[in-house]
């Protein structure tokens, strides 16, 4: 990836197992720190490792990443935290939500059932700072992106694209489908960490209504 990064590929497809392999060496790396690593990126079933060319070369770069992931210590990965995320559907607060539900031939009602069914990892962590990307949705709700994205979509809108559900942590352009809105705030800069989730917890939605969502103090956050 150019003269300053390498991608470390460690699988061809969206899974848990390949996913959890991606933060073993995420947890591998970070915790040796080679010097003249400058940042780690992990993604779906990959890692962009940033380097500084001055300080390490690409080749003595890649020698040490295949050295660590084939000594990885498993036990130092960190336990997940399960994150209960409560959800206001539909209305102003989910305005696809009906959309979703007529794409399915489904009611709002069983499309919110279908969403609060799993118990979602968190594949990732990006798009904007604290931004979770989670899976999997169930194929019966499983939807295409909005043909025309939004100029702006409410931090704390909760949509979902394909097999994938996400939460917006901050006022942002979007294009996915938005069933419902969350008080939680997922990134606040003073808070240590300032993201609420990281790569490999995982997150249950459950159901409240507008006034419970209204009534929100930012300390349950």
């Amino acid at each position: 990836m150019g003269d300053r990064s390498l991608l470390v590929e460690l699988g061809d497809e969206i899974s848990p197992a390949i996913n959890q392999s991606v933060q073993e060496l995420f947890v591998g790396l970070d915790l040796q720190k080679p010097n003249g690593i400058l940042e780690l990126v992990p993604g779906y079933r990959s890692l962009l490792v940033i380097c500084d060319p001055a300080l390490i070369s690409l080749a003595d770069l890649e020698r040490i990443i295949v050295e660590i992931h084939n000594h990885l210590d498993r036990s130092q990965l960190p336990e997940p935290q399960t994150v209960q995320i409560p959800v206001v559907y539909g209305g102003h607060y989910g305005p696809d939500l009906v959309e979703v539900a007529q794409y399915h031939q489904l009611t709002p009602e069983e499309v919110i059932g279908f969403h609060t069914q799993p118990t979602y990892r968190v594949y990732m962590i990006g798009f904007t700072p604290g931004y979770p990307y989670l899976g999997e949705l169930p194929d019966a709700i499983a939807t295409p992106r909005r043909n025309t994205p939004r100029t702006r979509v409410p931090r704390g809108s909760v949509g979902i694209a394909q097999k994938q559900s996400g939460i917006y942590s901050v006022d942002s352009p979007g294009g996915w489908q938005i069933i419902g809105w969350t008080p939680i705030h997922l990134f606040d800069p003073r808070r240590n960490p300032p993201s609420l989730l990281v790569m490999g917890d995982r997150v249950r939605f459950y159901t409240i209504t507008a006034e419970e969502a209204d009534q929100w103090q930012p300390e349950q956050s």
